[in-house]
């Protein structure tokens, strides 16, 4: 065997894909029944539901070069874009909607910020595949220095200063705090606006979209694509010691350093092996899945055409209720990033009901139930919720763990996305992906460029084998044709 992979989430599968396809014999062992680590589906509440286990709707995976240099739809993909990519509700007045246009989203805006938005988006946009291939890659000399100096501007601040900088009103400020809160850092951080600038510029340019079917439609496509390679999968296969695994020229991880230590931790040099273990994890997140015998009645009926819905208020209720986690404390009124598939998916539900999730930011590791507090925050935008409501399914941190061994304390983006480990991650090395460990590289979402399912950590630690243990210079895949765009807004399978 040439290489081996250890685990099986998207970063690992597109690890062995780009190794396959090299013609590189491979094999991924993977500890759970079944792949794709935190993406996969379900179904943890009545028979006929599906719900996902972690990671559910996918903007980064269309605007992915890697992924969209495969042939996902060949291998049974198909994605659903909701009419709108995303609505953050308000108490009072109508959501705030994130439309696939800017001239849209603006038209929902208040006064002067209409112009503000378009102006601001329009000149990111502009060169869109420019500043992907750029940011979504270990720091180096930008090859778009114009449009990534720009790009700098916005995301290097945090998200409270971006928002209140450039936009006067409440409708904007607290759309982009919901965005930037995916980043799970307080929004008075510095960078904590770089993720809220990327998820808003993709739902523009790619829209929100997640895989019929559920988030396992995904992995199936990849290991299907893997397979057809010469590529296999080895489900039920814990790893405890490098030395468990076959002979192979490589051996790439797809775990965070916490794993990392378990496995490898007697072969890495001691000041390796120290950076490590001063790798830092985030807060967890605790999530719900519920099944419903009808959609989520909504008090504003806008918030019906989303696929995705931000559930916490104004920029002072989400900073707030991000921030509380980092010092160990459970805000009373949790921000919920929430999403509500079977509306624009049939096979998510049986006849005509429905399912929806929702998850909001605890402290590392927490053991608290936020159950109660989710729903009744739900409720508030939504009165009559919880009467609709016929099972949920809960998964808190220590349950996302289990599941999922890189989920440490349920931080589901592979470490904590403070600045300093955005731009160096695991370790401060020139490249990430490679240990001082001959033919040991590192693959998961603690290496660059971070969380997200965009397979690139994946994709760029094969090409370093490639080129360092096996004297292959990759073929190219970042020059792909980003096919993919939302169709105009139209739900595809709308109910």
């Amino acid at each position: 065997m040439d290489a081996v992979v250890v685990g099986s989430g998207p970063n690992g599968l597109c690890a062995a894909i780009e190794l396959a396809r090299h013609g590189i014999a491979v094999r991924v062992f993977e500890a759970q029944p079944d792949p794709g680590g935190g993406v996969r589906s379900y179904a943890g509440t009545e028979p006929g539901f599906v719900h996902d286990l972690c990671s559910a709707v996918h903007p980064l995976a269309v605007a992915s070069p890697f992924l969209d240099s495969l042939d996902l739809e060949g291998a049974g993909l198909e994605w659903v874009h909701p009419r709108v990519p995303l609505a953050h509700v308000l108490e009072g007045e109508e959501p705030v909607l994130l439309h696939v246009s800017p001239d849209e989203t603006a038209d929902n805006l208040d006064g002067q910020d209409r112009a503000a938005w378009t102006g601001w988006t329009a000149a990111l946009l502009r060169d869109w595949d420019a500043l992907l291939d750029d940011i979504l890659r270990p720091l180096r000399i930008p090859r778009h220095p114009v449009v990534t100096g720009r790009f700098a501007l916005s995301a290097l601040r945090s998200a409270r200063g971006l928002a209140e900088r450039r936009f006067g009103g409440r409708r904007a400020r607290a759309l982009l705090a919901g965005v930037s809160a995916h980043s799970v850092r307080p929004l008075s951080a510095p960078g904590s606006a770089a993720q809220g600038v990327v998820l808003t510029l993709a739902g523009h340019a790619v829209g929100w979209p997640f895989p019929r079917g559920g988030a396992g439609a995904l992995t199936r496509a990849l290991v299907r694509i893997l397979e057809r390679f010469g590529g296999a999968v080895e489900t039920s296969h814990r790893v405890d010691s490098l030395d468990e695994l076959p002979p192979a020229r490589a051996t790439l991880l797809d775990l965070t350093p916490w794993q990392v230590l378990r496995v490898a931790g007697d072969r890495l040099p001691a000041r390796y092996a120290h950076a490590l273990r001063r790798y830092r994890y985030g807060p967890g997140v605790f999530k719900v899945d519920w099944a419903l015998s009808e959609p989520i009645p909504w008090r504003h009926a806008a918030a019906s055409g989303a696929g995705t819905v931000h559930v916490g208020g104004t920029l002072d209720d989400v900073d707030a209720a991000v921030t509380a986690p980092h010092h160990q404390r459970l805000p009373d009124a949790p921000f919920l990033i929430l999403a509500q598939p079977s509306l624009f998916d049939d096979t998510r539900a049986p006849g005509s009901m429905h399912t929806a999730w929702g998850y909001c930011h605890v402290p590392h590791g927490s053991h608290a139930d936020r159950v109660a507090e989710m729903e009744a925050q739900v409720e508030r935008y939504a009165p009559g919720f919880t009467d609709v409501v016929r099972a949920r399914a809960v998964r808190s941190p220590e349950t996302l763990q289990r599941d999922n061994a890189n989920l440490v304390g349920g931080d589901i983006g592979g470490g904590a996305q403070t600045l300093r480990q955005t731009v160096f991650r695991p370790a401060v090395r020139w490249d990430p992906y490679r240990t001082p460990v001959p033919g040991l590289f590192l693959c998961s979402s603690s290496t660059p460029p971070g969380g997200g399912v965009h397979g690139l950590c994946g994709a760029r630690a094969a090409d370093r084998a490639l080129e360092q243990t096996f004297g292959i210079r990759p073929t190219p895949w970042s020059a792909g044709s980003h096919s993919l765009r939302a169709p105009g807004g139209v739900a595809c399978h709308a109910r």
